[in-house]
């Protein structure tokens, strides 16, 4: 029998029926979704509610009733609260069971990452108490009210403060070579840390605060303003000092319309003279290194 995720689901519902601990189930994610619904390279999310979640979190065995897989591994979501259990079933097929306290029903409201999971849509699957569909409606607002509060003054001059700030920690990596700390600095922290809390209040300030971003990047290409999309493009770099560079310039040539143009729409202070003379000394250390490397015989 060829395996498949309404398979899957079958069998989990199955197990899951004949477990005491386990209370209630939901799929959550794409395949709950009607906006952005699951495509053929969508996984299949559960939030699976227990009196004891720890033993299904601790151990495997009971993955033998839903289906043969490959490999399965433990990762935190939610913010850190909840481990969930991540499994490659055959063909390729990637279940992620998430299992909470059922307690926790009564606190989805205070984390606003189960609420953006749960209002962009919920299927419940099990419901051994009838609770869930209740608990469930009393989160179920529009997907816009979740939506964090745009940065007040401080926020933002942080974050952008920040930005400018490991522009010139991440050149001083490269200058002495460390390029692999270089390179998550440019990739990594410069972007999920700094340039993406700017694009997407710059966003929602550009279109109205109930905007929808959605979280995490999610579908970034489709809500950011097309002018970022495209100057991204010259912002990621390979493990290469050169390249890595190019990255950083690349970065920093985006930030530096994106950041000021979202100061003046939210109405806020720009750091425009710290943010130059950070430019200028980033483009003076590449200019150094650039002579040096000039210098070096050929092969």
């Amino acid at each position: 029998m060829t395996l498949t995720y309404d398979l899957l689901l079958e069998r989990f519902v199955s197990w899951a029926e004949t477990e005491p601990a386990i209370r209630g189930a939901v799929i959550v994610g794409s395949r709950a979704r009607t906006d952005r619904p699951a495509d053929q390279w969508s996984d299949l999310d559960l939030m699976i509610f227990a009196t004891d979640p720890q033993p299904y979190i601790s151990t495997i065995a009971w993955l033998d009733h839903i289906g043969p897989y490959w490999l399965s591994f433990l990762e935190e979501t939610m913010g850190g609260t909840v481990m969930e259990r991540r499994v490659l079933f055959e063909d390729m097929l990637d279940v992620d069971f998430v299992f909470v306290p059922v307690e926790m029903l009564a606190v989805l409201e205070s984390d606003p990452g189960a609420l953006d999971i749960v209002q962009r849509g919920v299927r419940v699957v099990v419901d051994k108490d009838g609770v869930l569909d209740c608990a469930l409606n009393r989160v179920s607002r529009p997907a816009e009210q979740v939506l964090a509060p745009l940065p007040d003054e401080a926020t933002f001059l942080n974050t952008v403060n920040d930005f400018w700030y490991h522009t010139v920690w991440t050149a001083k990596k490269l200058r002495r070579g460390e390029l692999w700390t270089a390179s998550g600095c440019v990739d990594n922290y410069l972007k999920w840390r700094c340039v993406l809390p700017v694009l997407t209040w710059h966003a929602r300030v550009a279109h109205g605060s109930e905007y929808d971003t959605w979280m995490n990047g999610r579908f970034l290409e489709q809500w950011a303003d097309a002018r970022a999309v495209a100057g991204l493009r010259a912002a990621f770099g390979r493990y290469d000092a050169r390249d890595l560079w190019r990255a950083l310039v690349g970065t920093m040539a985006l930030f530096r319309w994106l950041a000021p143009e979202t100061a003046d729409l939210l109405g806020y202070a720009y750091p425009a003279q710290a943010a130059a003379q950070v430019t200028a000394w980033v483009d003076a250390c590449l200019a150094e290194w650039q002579a040096e490397q000039s210098n070096q015989p050929a092969g």
